[in-house]
């Protein structure tokens, strides 16, 4: 029998279980990238039976491992004396945690229970369920708004902003910051364009992800731009990161329902992106949704959300 078989969980997920990996590794493997050569990308996921003794009794579960990556998919009711007995000969766990590798005992109980049943009633798939994230009212669309205010023309180019400077920036334009303009208030006029990705604003003549992309080091966000450029994200091949005047133009007085400081139509899951400027004498600014403000940080490849725009 080889290190590696095949569970199915649900009717989707036929993860190849690791018999070698236990709680104790993951921290090498997973997290500091170091343990073994076969990790090679965020992409990879190793699953693994371990056990849970945080509550009152000891539980077997199924972990999905990643790099910075866990996720419980199943509960396996297993005998409760074999599980104690293998809590107990294990002692205190490292890591001051509460989790436990399973034993011989347990392996050939799952392999013959689990692994080779045909009528597999003791494993119990842990689905979570997703929650929609509330999008607001539905905008008007695109070919139905008319808009007669004039079109404001923020700056479009990577600028670089000195401390002193980034206060006259913001109040030039009347955007709303909790620390250099609380008084402030930039009115959008955003209109849906029916495709559930994008909006527009027919204030700047900006389009807009309603989502954005996933936090990441500004080196890896340029390629990852690339790549959307490339396929073409919402039918278009020309997303950039926004100026700071304009990622600033979305940022609304008060907090939503989701606790950022914009309107319902964006996504809460990017709260401070990425702008196309940076800081003298060092550093990248970045505008931060949640807490209402524009800020910088020192380091020399920092880390943020995106949420990119065009021209529209």
């Amino acid at each position: 029998m080889g290190m590696f078989q095949k569970l199915k969980i649900g009717g989707d997920v036929t993860p190849e279980i690791d018999w070698e990996m236990t709680p104790d590794m993951t921290f090498g493997t997973f997290e500091s990238w170091g343990g073994r050569e076969r990790v090679r990308n965020n992409d990879e996921r190793i699953y693994y039976f371990f056990i849970d003794n945080w509550g009152k009794e000891p539980k077997l579960c199924l972990m999905e491992r990643g790099v910075k990556h866990a996720k419980i998919l199943a509960e396996i009711k297993a005998p409760e004396n074999m599980l104690e007995g293998c809590v107990k000969k294990q002692g205190s766990s490292s890591l001051f945690e509460k989790s436990y590798a399973i034993d011989a005992g347990i392996k050939k109980w799952l392999i013959g229970n689990v692994l080779e049943s045909e009528e597999c009633s003791a494993l119990v798939p842990l689905f979570v369920e997703k929650k929609v994230e509330d999008m607001g009212a539905p905008l008007v669309g695109l070919a139905e708004s008319k808009f007669y205010g004039k079109v404001v023309g923020l700056p479009t180019e990577h600028a670089v902003i000195n401390d002193d400077q980034i206060g006259a920036v913001i109040r030039k334009w009347n955007f709303f910051d909790s620390e250099y303009n609380p008084e402030g208030f930039f009115e959008n006029q955003l209109v849906d364009t029916g495709d559930g990705l994008t909006v527009v604003d027919q204030k700047t003549g900006l389009m807009w992800q309603r989502g954005g992309l996933d936090i990441n080091s500004v080196r890896t966000m340029q390629r990852n731009i690339e790549k959307m450029n490339r396929e073409g994200f919402a039918g278009y091949y020309d997303w950039r990161m926004p100026t700071m005047e304009e990622a600033m133009s979305l940022m609304e007085p008060g907090m939503n329902s989701k606790g950022i400081h914009l309107q319902l139509c964006f996504s809460k899951e990017q709260p401070f992106i990425f702008v196309a400027a940076q800081r003298k004498p060092g550093g990248y600014w970045f505008v931060d949704y949640k807490q209402g403000r524009a800020f910088w940080s020192s380091g020399t490849i920092p880390g943020a959300f995106a949420r990119l725009c065009r021209k529209a």
